[in-house]
């Protein structure tokens, strides 16, 4: 009976220390940042770790050349482009979190930031 007690206890305390490490983690994935460029950086953008655009430069010789559809095509692939990137480093994260084990429901817990465990 004792024995079972003391399994249980250890268990809460190894799921306390898992909840620290994973706020840990989604501060640092929120603090993320990711670039990407199209066009030989004509276009760059940058998203955040919660997946959302927070800068977009364009070239002022881009824009005067009013070629609109090039213009639209570049962003988005420098926004591709940086999505890939910031994906790819989330799951280092989360890799090194699990130890490469996949734990199902863990990526539930970052919602919307795009990992998939």
């Amino acid at each position: 009976m004792f024995k079972d007690f003391s399994a249980i206890a250890s268990l809460v305390k190894q799921a306390q220390g898992m909840s620290s490490k994973i706020q840990e983690m989604k501060e640092r994935i929120a603090a993320m940042r990711s670039e990407g460029q199209a066009g030989g950086g004509l276009v760059t953008v940058e998203v955040n770790g919660h997946l959302k655009l927070t800068k977009c430069r364009i070239d002022k010789s881009l824009i005067q050349s009013g070629d609109t559809e090039m213009i639209e095509e570049l962003i988005c692939a420098a926004t591709n482009q940086a999505l890939d990137k910031i994906r790819q480093t989330q799951q280092l994260e989360m890799k090194q979190l699990t130890g490469g084990v996949n734990i199902p429901g863990l990526s539930d817990i970052f919602g919307g930031m795009g990992l998939g465990g």
